[in-house]
């Protein structure tokens, strides 16, 4: 009878071993949505920091603003890196999605590109100027003509919440168009398609545009635009998440990322927004 009953302790035993090995233990990995730069392109150098700590980190790349947030409220993400503030706001407000804002890493500085405009002071009298299709990034354009002294807004509205219907000035009669997904801007800048396109830091990039070389104007350093890591609600404080935006704010991740973006994308302290 011992002989069977150990017989049966060791089976059980080994069947717990084989079930061990046939499932996943994802406490020590982390699956991460990114636009492909600069996110992706920061995340990759975050990856030994991690290992150091436990975990890997597993890269998935998005060319557009809409799958990050629906594969990340599906559950199919642990995480996304992609999104400024306002455009999360937005999403969770339009579409109920359970995301939150785990913390701040970068601002990119948006700029606006003229491929026959050298000089904003020589805009001529009714000039057209594309723009995203995404309204988050309407008060944040807006403002940056605002700046300029092109525009001003109607009394009382959120500069974050504009829209171009809130322009109360307009001297020169701007154009706005704004039915392009953000991702096309670049190919309506090389295009010539108007006078002025405003492009997303990541897609200028992307096209090797620098907005602090190659732009006409740029947004002022004060931006509420932040770049965050976005997690499912119930899970913003899992230790995972945690280590995440601690590497992403590393000393190392910092000075690599002035070095490669010349002061076009910026750390920014975790809690700063």
């Amino acid at each position: 009878m011992k002989k069977l009953i150990a017989g049966i302790v060791t089976a059980l035993a080994a069947l717990l071993v084989l079930a061990g090995c046939g499932s996943a233990d994802n406490s020590h990995k982390i699956v991460i949505g990114a636009s492909p730069t600069p996110h992706a392109e920061i995340l990759e150098k975050v990856k030994p920091i991690l290992k150091k700590e436990g975990y890997d980190l597993e890269i998935k790349v998005f060319d557009d603003y809409v799958l990050p947030n629906k594969a990340l409220n599906a559950g199919d993400l642990d995480a996304n890196y992609f999104q400024h503030i306002p455009y999360l706001d937005l999403e969770v407000k339009k579409k109920g999605y359970k995301i939150v804002n785990a913390g701040a890493v970068h601002l990119e500085v948006m700029g606006v590109y003229s491929k026959t405009v050298k000089n904003i002071k020589d805009l001529k009298d009714g000039a057209t100027v594309i723009t995203s299709n995404s309204p988050s990034d309407w008060g944040r354009i807006i403002t940056i003509f605002q700046d300029a002294g092109l525009v001003t807004l109607k009394d009382g509205v959120k500069k974050t919440e504009a829209t171009f219907e809130d322009i109360a000035t307009n001297p020169k009669h701007l154009v706005f168009k704004h039915d392009i997904n953000p991702e096309l801007l670049t190919q309506a800048y090389n295009n010539e398609e108007a006078d002025l396109v405003a492009i997303n830091a990541n897609f200028a990039f992307g096209a090797k545009l620098n907005p602090q070389k190659d732009a006409l104007l740029v947004e002022k350093d004060n931006s509420p635009y932040v770049n965050i890591i976005a997690t499912q609600t119930s899970h913003k404080d899992d230790a995972k998440i945690k280590a995440l935006v601690k590497a992403l704010h590393d000393k190392t991740i910092v000075d690599y990322v002035n070095e490669k973006w010349g002061g076009s994308v910026k750390i920014v302290p975790a809690s700063s927004k």
